[in-house]
């Protein structure tokens, strides 16, 4: 940028000698074209150099920035998941940080490369003639200050345009990933008419913003032109008294013109830098939000589990809601053994599921793997400790057998081929057109229910991990899927510690323990027939309700009792309920 500027100073210097000795006198005609030649070559080969770093610190700044950004915002915790829509996240990452981008590799260059295009005319000036130069240089602070209110303007306009934009991804992402729905209820002329009101009020926005970008070159060209008529007036004189030359009024005539161009680029970078600290704001905003899970000092890796897994009095509320979820939930679950959560919709079945792996952690009391707390130990040890099967399949586009190897990117083929086998999914994935190789589609679309939920069982069994947590998916089945994964559920929960939000009643029978919630406390523990057997038991009520599905006809999984899983829940499952054990 600075050979550049150099060599652009150089050819408007080289006008004076055109003009005093070329033209009149015929002299150093070749040593002119040669130097002529030369600068431009210099000026050419310096600008190409110089946009081209400058996109290139563009790119790297945008990359590096999006990578931070992207692993700040998957490392948040649930809560701030269940906060944020995705579109609006996913206009942080592509929209925001591309208007940080544009400014860094564009008007940050131009920023650089015009402002020392300035500094060499304004030297040239002085050296030409310092009395002019000065009565030019005395008009710039009639340039600064419009160029500083607009810019404000601009900022204030541009900050609520990228708020525009993100409310336009969000309805996107919104009606695309619920097209079914939209299609099936005729909704999409409804659709369409919130996307077009949100991209009305884009357009207003932005054309405000225009509106301020447009004012900035006719001011600029009055300003420079008033300048332009004040040189020729003070020329004018200073030639008629031989104070100065021709070729000398033309050198610095043209580095004045020159100037223009820098000007008017500058008065665009700053409108330019003002929409860029806009979307800066909205980033920053979102890499200062820290509601990450980390390890505590000192926190170590968690150590095979004996013993099992104790709830002591856990207590817990989400950050901004005052009512607790869990209230004082007490009890154990023994290495090996099968527990089943029930209760109610609302009742915090899910939440209480959830406090395990830390996706939240408890506000109050305790969680403990083998008398150690959870948050004693690494997150990457406590998380690699645990599987999970959730009702909602979550399936990535990708190839069936990279979603098994998932969570074991270093399994082998013929690992794999095992685990979908136990599964039950071997047999399907076969007949596919690629076998393992073939695409799913985005969330597993072009299979069915039951196919996507035996993936992410052969996911769970690949990973092999000792403490599963299972929100039994098979409600939504039919028959004959439901006994396909009712069968591979059973061999996944062999020999692991295991929680299991229970919607069917074939699972909950072959519990070690079911644990009743209701309204964030457990109100019963025990096993089916004896918690049946209790007068007035909160889970006969929901039996007789009809809370729980029959599941399918026949029970494919072996019975659990206690004779096959040593500790029976009387004695391996206790609770701090009215001391009953």
């Amino acid at each position: 940028m600075a050979l550049y500027a150099l060599a652009s100073g150089g050819l408007a210097w080289l006008i004076q000698p055109i003009f005093d000795q070329v033209l009149p006198q015929g002299d150093q005609v070749g040593l002119i074209c040669g130097a002529i030649v030369g600068l431009y070559v210099v000026k050419g080969g310096s600008s190409y150099f110089s946009v081209y770093l400058m996109a290139d610190a563009g790119q790297l700044l945008v990359r590096d920035l999006r990578s931070e950004l992207f692993a700040h915002i998957l490392g948040q915790s649930t809560a701030f998941f269940g906060g944020r829509a995705t579109g609006r996240l996913l206009s942080r990452i592509t929209n925001d940080v591309s208007r940080v981008q544009q400014v860094v590799s564009e008007t940050c260059g131009d920023l650089l490369r015009e402002s020392l295009l300035l500094v060499t005319y304004a030297g040239l000036l002085l050296y030409l003639d310092a009395r002019l130069a000065l009565v030019c240089i005395t008009g710039a602070p009639l340039v600064v200050y419009p160029l500083v209110r607009l810019g404000q303007r601009v900022r204030r306009t541009t900050r609520r345009s990228q708020e525009q934009l993100e409310q336009l991804s969000h309805l996107t992402v919104e009606a695309f990933t619920g097209h079914r729905v939209v299609q099936a209820f005729q909704a999409e002329a409804f659709e369409h008419r919130k996307f077009h009101r949100a991209s009305e009020r884009l357009y207003r926005t932005n054309m405000k913003v225009t509106s301020t970008l447009s004012a900035l070159p006719p001011l600029m060209e009055l300003l420079g032109g008033l300048g332009i008529a004040a040189v020729l007036w003070y020329g004018s004189r200073e030639i008629a008294a031989a104070d100065l030359s021709p070729g000398q009024f033309t050198s610095f005539m043209a580095a004045l013109l020159l100037m223009y161009g820098p000007v008017k680029k500058l008065s665009r970078v700053n409108a330019n830098i003002q929409q860029a600290l806009a979307a800066a704001e909205r980033i920053f905003e979102t890499l200062d939000t820290h509601t990450e899970t980390e390890d505590r000092p000192g926190a170590r890796v968690l150590a095979p589990i004996g013993a099992g897994i104790e709830f002591r009095d856990v207590t817990f509320q989400y950050h901004d809601d005052t009512t607790p979820v869990l209230r004082g939930v007490s009890f154990t679950v023994r290495a090996g053994q099968v527990a089943a959560v029930v209760g109610l919709s609302g009742a915090g079945k899910t939440t209480l599921v959830n406090l395990v792996p830390r996706f939240h952690d408890v506000t109050g009391g305790a969680i403990l793997i083998d008398g150690v707390d959870v948050r004693d130990v690494t997150l990457r040890s406590l998380r690699g400790a645990i599987g999970m099967v959730t009702q909602d399949t979550i399936l990535f586009d990708a190839s069936i057998a990279d979603n098994i190897a998932y969570g074991d990117q270093a399994a082998s083929r013929k690992s794999i081929e095992a685990v979908a086998r136990a599964a039950h999914a071997h047999e399907f994935i076969v007949e596919l057109p690629d076998g393992y190789d073939t695409s799913i589609g985005e969330r597993g679309q072009r299979l069915s229910g039951g196919q996507r939920q035996r993936l992410t069982i052969a996911r769970a069994l690949l990973k092999n991990s000792p403490i599963l947590i299972l929100d039994e998916a098979t409600s939504a089945l039919d028959a004959e899927s439901e006994l396909l994964v009712q069968d591979a559920l059973g061999k996944l929960l062999l020999n692991r510690t295991a929680f299991v939000i229970a919607h069917r009643l074939s699972t909950i029978r072959r519990a070690d323990a079911i644990i009743v919630l209701d309204g964030g406390r457990v109100v019963e523990i025990g096993r089916h027939a004896e918690l049946l057997a209790r007068p007035n038991s909160t889970y006969s009520r929901l039996y007789a309700s009809q809370v729980f599905g029959s599941g399918a006809e026949h029970d494919v999984t072996p019975e659990i009792d206690g004779a096959e899983h040593p500790g029976a829940p009387v004695a391996g499952v206790k609770s701090g309920v009215d001391g009953r054990q």
